[in-house]
């Protein structure tokens, strides 16, 4: 996704990875160093791509082979809790934090630093955690700070929650390493979790998101192994530079696609705007005259991409995308060869039932992986739903929540 993802658009790293993963700067935005986990959608920054380089280097501190290793294993974990839950579900908890010292009596006010609401990945989480908020009357007030991706603002919004009397903090940060220090200040004042994106620190009492950046960049990378004769000609579409999960999503597709002999022609960063989208593969189209594959970081853009094609008079290549319903639709409608890796916006429920855990003095993940499921053509239609709009993500896991679909733009 774009300015987030997803991070795990930045987290912390499991096991023997924890500790080389720290040394990394960070996610589901901009970011001014590497990150350490896949938590940005993936949402995005505001670094543009004019302003951003090579977008086809592959920086090596985003990779972590330990990590790397790591999501792919959980990607066939067999999660624990409860059955067609996702977002209360964790993928191997290896360590458990003691969260007894945070005990206390409601009601709560539980706080939320947001690092912005730039794109509808953002948008349709942060419904789904108000509505998630809504159901806990334990929760009397909800408190919500928009850092508009500005990491001075994020920085004060942090500063005055932390000073403000909430029972805990949530953060999704704009950065990683220009918000560890107000996320560390923060940690001794008030218990934190962190989710999408990540922060060099493991002082928050969790870090929640899906298995993360490599995984998502490895599925997609892996489709177009199975689907592009070696030597094939692929068009590698990234939204922003410096995010965590961004860039771990690029660093593990572009390890798989060397590997399989695809021939990557161009890699472009596009804003995850439509227009430039459109731009950037009509401008491939005339270099190269053939685009055998498409692959993405986020796909936010797909259908732009798939229009692009169309207007070119080509044929639509294997191409990935995103759970967005437009993309879904444009998927059935036109029977492309696709598949959609995902980094769920149900990710945003969990912090809200994190809090009430820790403030209830029971034990929580130290870092919350959640699973990560990827749609293909044969699950595509269980994800399709009749009456929500184009930009909706299908894995909100808000289906039964309050206000749901209109709360959501549907119908």
């Amino acid at each position: 996704m774009k300015d987030s993802r997803p991070k795990r658009r930045g987290l912390p790293l499991a096991a023997l990875a924890l500790t080389a993963a720290l040394a990394v700067a960070m996610t589901s935005c901009s970011s001014d160093a590497p990150g350490n986990a896949d938590g940005a959608t993936a949402g995005g920054g505001n670094t543009s791509a004019s302003e951003s380089a090579d977008a086809g280097k592959s920086d090596a501190t985003f990779f972590v082979q330990e990590e790397y290793d790591s999501q792919l294993a959980l990607l066939d974990a067999e999660p624990e809790g409860p059955a067609g839950k996702p977002w209360a579900q964790m993928l191997d908890p290896r360590e458990m934090a003691d969260t007894s010292p945070y005990k206390k009596k409601g009601p709560y006010e539980i706080c939320f630093s947001n690092a912005n609401v730039a794109n509808n990945w953002r948008q349709t989480g942060l419904t789904t955690m108000k509505a998630e908020a809504a159901t806990h009357p334990e929760i009397s007030k909800f408190t919500v700070l928009d850092a508009q991706g500005k990491d001075d603002k994020q920085i004060s919004d942090i500063q005055e929650l932390a000073g403000k009397g909430c029972s805990a903090l949530i953060v999704s940060p704009n950065t990683t390493a220009t918000l560890t220090p107000a996320v560390k200040a923060a940690c001794g004042r008030i218990p934190v979790i962190v989710f999408d994106r990540g922060v060099d620190t493991d002082c928050p009492v969790t870090m929640i998101n899906p298995v993360g950046g490599y995984a998502f960049g490895h599925t997609a990378a892996k489709f177009l192994e199975e689907n592009v004769d070696p030597g094939g000609k692929i068009l590698a579409l990234r939204i922003l530079p410096g995010v965590d999960v961004l860039e771990n999503r690029w660093a593990a597709g572009e390890r798989v696609l060397k590997a399989a002999g695809l021939d990557v022609v161009d890699v472009k960063f596009t804003d995850g705007d439509p227009a430039k989208t459109k731009a950037v593969v009509t401008d491939a189209i005339q270099r190269h005259g053939t685009i055998d594959g498409v692959w993405m970081d986020a796909g936010d853009t797909a259908v732009a991409a798939v229009e692009a094609f169309e207007d070119a008079g080509k044929e639509v290549p294997p191409i990935t995308g995103e759970d967005q319903q437009q993309f879904l639709e444009i998927w059935k409608e036109k029977k492309l060869t696709a598949v959609a890796p995902t980094y769920p916006t149900y990710q945003w429920r969990t912090p809200v039932i994190a809090a009430l855990r820790i403030l209830e003095g029971e034990p929580v993940p130290k870092v919350w992986k959640l699973p990560q499921p990827t749609i293909t053509g044969e699950t595509r239609d269980t994800y399709l739903t009749t009456g929500m709009p184009p930009l909706h993500y299908a894995m909100c896991g808000c289906e039964t929540l309050p206000g749901y679909p209109g709360t959501w733009g549907g119908k």
